[in-house]
């Protein structure tokens, strides 16, 4: 336990390691290898706060410009709608749907679950104009791997900045539209609104106008 509180971990790798250490010894006490459990002592470490990180609209723009037609698409795809690279390059034609009010996108996400996305008029365009199949051909399964695909990204950006703070982008910018947090949870795919708020930083505009509100009631 003074060997874990030494280290200069972030939050969430002490998290991280203390379940490690919970469930290992757990095992060793239902296997018969030890009595006790050590990491029981270890104390409870609070969940981080969350804090969105969203790729900036300049960062986002020259990332367009340096882009070829297909890696362009994947920046679409991540910043206006919200795709994480996986999904990215599972995108395939069959995945189009047609309704009343346009096009959308199946979303093939994460555990096998699906969701529908609308798309914008010029996106869905886009990915109508490909052959059919996969809008990323590739060797894992008949496309591109995610981790390819997100390599092809993070050479367009630069520093911090991924197709990660891209879906953080989106799930800000949605927020920002009717401030709903279950549309943008719906639309990002998360199970829980709480992992959604960490994709939402809060327009600073929003925090100054509801201070001076409150100062004018005060």
């Amino acid at each position: 336990m003074q060997w874990a509180g030494r280290q200069e971990w972030k939050i969430e790798t002490r998290r991280c390691f203390r379940s490690s250490a919970l469930h290992f010894y757990r095992w060793g006490v239902d296997s018969g290898r030890t009595e006790f459990n050590p990491a029981d002592r270890l104390p409870r470490v609070r969940e981080a706060d969350p804090v969105a990180r969203p790729a900036p609209e300049q960062i986002y723009a020259e990332a367009l410009a340096r882009a070829d037609p297909r890696e362009r698409l994947m920046l679409r795809l991540a910043a206006e709608c919200g795709m994480r690279r996986g999904e990215v390059s599972r995108v395939h034609s069959n995945d189009l749907i047609q309704a009343l009010d346009g096009w959308s996108l199946i979303v093939h996400g994460k555990g096998g679950k699906e969701r529908v996305i609308p798309l914008p008029d010029t996106l869905a365009a886009e990915l109508r104009a490909l052959p059919y199949g996969y809008a990323f051909p590739g060797n894992d399964g008949g496309h591109l791997s995610a981790d390819w695909v997100g390599k092809l990204i993070g050479r367009l950006m630069p520093g911090v900045w991924t197709m990660h703070t891209l879906r953080h982008r989106f799930g800000t910018l949605a927020y920002s539209v009717d401030r709903d947090i279950l549309v943008v949870q719906a639309l990002l795919g998360h199970a829980s609104p709480v992992t959604t708020r960490r994709y939402v930083r809060v327009p600073d505009e929003a925090l100054r106008r509801t201070v001076v509100a409150v100062g004018r009631i005060a």
